[in-house]
């Protein structure tokens, strides 16, 4: 099977990737409404709970089956989040009052994320291309009392054209998302490589619109829950080529995490041991790619 084929290129213990199994749910705490020692108390009675090693917000539980039915669910106490999606933000290197855009914001994980990040400081511009997710997103910015977010409906590929400058841009972009093999097991069965190179084309536009609403020696951090080079390190290498951004090392504490491809497509990659790779069977969650962009 070419999935299968693919990822025994990039990775040798393929077989744990296939065999691996999620059985711990991750949320985040919303400090913008409770503090976290104050939500684990009101959660212990209720549910198995672990702390995440590699963020002080984040707690694995166990009973998934109730997690969205809690008094503190529907209060915005916490959010239901993939942990290794509560990464991107970590390295974007917020400061209170900044100017943020999140230009493919929806549902707003990493929106509230950042919103709580800032302390509801400074401006998130939390846009998405598609109403009905726009919709999914204002719901959860209202429930997580997050007040510094303006929602914008815009095709991010033409976000450029609001004349908008920010000097720090994350890019969670649309991707194949199959790192979520972890979940959902038939992905080597629907992989299709007419995709992955539809939506890499797609993420190319993204990052060359973003670099366009971003001010010099501001930072794009661009993350997929993807484990395709074409969509991961063949698109920071357009970046790199033909935008002039320069890539710059990532470092996280507590999690295990693995360095990009080095080559793919009979391309190298100079720059492969400063981006991540969060791989499924590593942490037990989903597989994610982040890269730090910076223009000059």
């Amino acid at each position: 099977m070419e999935f299968i084929e693919r990822i025994k290129k990039m990775i040798p213990d393929a077989e744990a990737l296939l065999e691996v199994n999620q059985e711990w749910k991750s949320i985040r705490v919303n400090t913008l409404k409770i503090d976290r020692d104050s939500l684990l108390k009101r959660l212990e009675g209720k549910f198995e709970i672990k702390e995440m090693p590699w963020y002080e917000n984040g707690f694995f539980i166990k009973d998934e089956d109730n997690i969205a039915k809690t008094e503190e669910y529907y209060l915005g106490y916490y959010y239901i989040q993939e942990a290794s999606s509560m990464l991107p933000p970590l390295v974007m290197d917020l400061q209170q009052k900044d100017f943020v855009f999140d230009l493919c914001a929806a549902p707003g994980s990493k929106t509230t994320q950042i919103a709580m990040m800032l302390e509801n400081t400074g401006l998130i511009i939390a846009n998405d291309v598609k109403l009905k997710r726009i919709r999914a997103l204002t719901h959860n910015i209202q429930k997580s009392g997050a007040t510094n977010c303006i929602v914008t409906n815009y095709d991010a590929r033409l976000f450029y054209k609001t004349g908008l400058k920010a000097e720090k841009i994350l890019l969670d972009v649309p991707c194949t998302a199959s790192g979520k093999i972890i979940k959902k097991k038939d992905i080597p069965e629907k992989w299709s490589y007419g995709r992955v190179k539809s939506l890499a084309g797609l993420q190319k536009k993204l990052v060359e619109s973003a670099y366009k609403c971003l001010e010099r020696n501001g930072i794009i951090i661009y993350s997929t829950c993807s484990l395709e080079p074409e969509e991961n390190e063949e698109v920071i290498n357009f970046a790199v080529e033909k935008l002039g951004m320069e890539v710059e090392k990532i470092n996280l504490k507590n999690i295990k995490i693995r360095r990009g491809v080095k080559e793919w497509n009979d391309k190298k990659f100079e720059w492969w041991n400063k981006v991540i790779r969060i791989w499924p069977q590593d942490n037990k969650t989903e597989g994610f790619f982040i890269c730090k962009l910076r223009k000059f």
